[in-house]
């Protein structure tokens, strides 16, 4: 299957004062790989209401796999396919399952779309599952959390996520925040990239 990409380049944020993240080491990119989760058929995903399936959407990027792992300093971590740490927002809801980050926001914080369910290593089955979005794609929800990624972390293994705005936090396997290493002071998100760079993500931009 093609998948162009949504995940995007944006503008680096400078390092945090406390709890920078280690530099990634090259190797690791290639030591993340997802591993299909042993067991019997999924449970299905907590909703408060059945969902219409997703319409069709061109040009997004799906993730194959989750990966519940740690990394230095932070601990717990869940990681993509590619090895990109995933956050979860303050903004959004878990009962029931929804997703307010749209527009500018989805720009800066991919969301983590999938058209089935992704393979698991090292997460519960009965953690994860969808959310529809405005757009008619389905995003991956963790702990009932809908999941991101963040255009400021170049390299897997990194970050810089962690604490932005007092409202995004690192995800844990169990859909938890990591709190265990926390910024000084407030960081700010990196600028959105321009519009021509991607596709897809909503109309209207919160406050994130």
């Amino acid at each position: 299957m093609k998948r162009a990409g949504v995940v995007v380049a944006g503008g680096a944020l400078a390092a945090l004062a406390a709890c920078a993240p280690t530099p990634a080491n090259p190797n690791n990119a290639t030591d993340v790989k997802p591993v299909a989760n042993a067991g019997t058929e999924s449970t299905p995903e907590p909703s408060a209401s059945p969902t219409p399936e997703p319409v069709e959407v061109a040009d997004v990027n799906l993730t194959d796999g989750l990966v519940g792992r740690k990394v230095a300093r932070m601990g717990q971590v869940v990681t993509d396919d590619k090895g990109f740490v995933l956050y979860r927002f303050d903004k959004d809801s878990a009962k029931p399952p929804k997703s307010t980050c749209v527009g500018d926001c989805a720009r800066v914080w991919p969301p983590v779309l999938t058209d089935g369910k992704p393979d698991l290593k090292g997460i519960a089955d009965d953690k994860v599952g969808t959310v529809a979005r405005p757009d008619g794609t389905r995003q991956v929800t963790i702990g009932n959390w809908p999941v991101y990624r963040y255009i400021g972390d170049k390299k897997p293994g990194q970050w810089r996520g962690q604490g932005v705005a007092g409202t995004w936090f690192v995800v844990t396997p169990t859909g938890t925040k990591n709190l265990s290493c926390l910024p000084t002071g407030t960081p700010k998100a990196v600028a959105p990239p321009p519009v021509e760079d991607v596709q897809g993500g909503g109309a209207g931009a919160p406050n994130y």
